[in-house]
């Protein structure tokens, strides 16, 4: 049994396998030829491969891995900066919304000063325009009260001389002679006297 393998370098190589046979079950060797293993690198790989690899961890060390720390730690310093100006703005407006929230009680005690104020002034304005109405009132009541009374008077007089000339004259016509005038006037005014109670 012959068996093709081809390497990485592209050859071909050839090799062959020993295989029982069916007539006696005795093994045939087979000629192996001898070529690279495909398996194990060759010793100049090796040092292409390490030679590389230390070139390559030289350029890290010496170039790579400080740009990429830099880089980091100035991430890092602008992550706190962030932070921390984040903190003071926090606090700034924190002391910014204290002095508003003080300010407004000020200027709510203010207002409430103002309006306690200005309250008690119309309380006063209108205790003395009421007082003045009043008294304005209480003047004209009076001046109607004296008015009246003395219409009240004045008719009285006249009514009192009316019903003193018909009592007179009802006295003369009933009685055939004519009766004392001071007798009649103070009848009527008794009579009233005695209707204006009642």
């Amino acid at each position: 049994m012959r068996v093709h393998v081809t390497t990485l370098q592209g050859g071909l190589v050839q090799v062959r396998v020993a295989a029982e046979t069916a007539e006696g079950g005795t093994e045939a060797s087979a000629a192996e030829t001898t070529g690279p293993n495909p398996i194990a690198p060759e010793s100049k790989e090796l040092i292409w491969g390490a030679g590389s690899f230390l070139v390559f961890l030289v350029i890290m060390r010496v170039f790579l891995f400080p740009r990429i720390k830099k880089g980091m730690d100035a991430r890092y310093n602008g992550i706190r900066e962030d932070f921390e100006s984040a903190d003071s703005t926090r606090s700034a407006a924190k002391s910014d919304v204290s002095k508003y929230e003080a300010e407004i009680a000020t200027v709510r005690s203010e207002a409430a000063a103002r309006v306690d104020k200005a309250r008690q002034t119309l309380d006063q304005e209108r205790s003395s325009k009421i007082a003045e109405a009043n008294a304005r009132i209480a003047t004209k009541r009076a001046a109607a009260e004296a008015e009246l009374e003395a219409a009240r008077n004045a008719v009285r007089d006249q009514v009192a001389a009316a019903v003193a000339s018909v009592t007179e004259h009802t006295t003369q016509l009933a009685v055939g002679k004519s009766p004392d005038a001071s007798v009649v006037q103070k009848a009527v005014q008794q009579v009233m006297q005695t209707g204006a109670r009642s």
